[in-house]
């Protein structure tokens, strides 16, 4: 089965796939059919990441998979959330991993309350139309480092850090990230539907 993933991230990607390989299913990104970004002007991950999936399922055909990820943190309310990937250019950096994680480092000095989540959101739709989407929801709890720690991952990584390894996710070997983090949680579940429901 082919899906179009509805993301141009070669990191998400790469971990998907990899999750996603047992099922015998394909992720194709969106960009290789020459599809564009969808719009996402919802403030919640579910609302749009079922925009992105109708959007690239509308253009390809195909049924389509999206991830609407970001970072919560409780001393700021639950922000960034949706706006987590442009969090630094709020702050006058470049759009990016690395200036997000500087912004982040910066904002949260003398902050002591340093919790924060981690959410995945995945849905998946059969056609633009589908009345019953796929829905996923995986969520990590820890708690934000006051410096970088560990060089694998990507994004908020190298500060996230989690108690019950007494590591960030950055210091975690892949299979050991790809099997409790957010996305993997969420990917967890989504095939687990994705079995019930549309392959049984």
């Amino acid at each position: 089965m082919k899906i179009v993933l509805a993301s141009n991230n070669r990191g998400k990607l790469a971990e998907l796939q990899a999750m996603f390989a047992p099922l015998g299913v394909e992720l194709v990104r969106q960009s290789d059919l020459g599809v564009g970004e969808a719009e996402e002007p919802f403030r919640t991950f579910v609302e749009n990441a079922l925009a992105k999936a109708r959007f690239a399922s509308a253009h390809t055909g195909l049924p389509a998979l999206a991830d609407d990820a970001g970072l919560c943190v409780d001393a700021f309310g639950g922000l960034p959330g949706v706006d987590t990937a442009y969090y630094a250019t709020q702050f006058g950096y470049e759009k990016g991993d690395d200036t997000n994680v500087q912004a982040l480092l910066e904002q949260m000095q003398g902050v002591d309350q340093r919790r924060a989540s981690m959410v995945s959101t995945l849905v998946a739709v059969r056609s633009p139309q589908d009345p019953e989407p796929l829905i996923a929801v995986g969520r990590v709890v820890g708690e934000i480092t006051r410096q970088r720690q560990g060089s694998n991952g990507f994004g908020f990584d190298p500060i996230m850090f989690l108690p019950e390894f007494g590591k960030t996710f950055a210091e975690l070997p892949t299979e050991v990230k790809n099997a409790h983090s957010h996305r993997g949680r969420a990917a967890q579940q989504m095939l687990a539907l994705l079995r019930e429901r549309w392959l049984a």
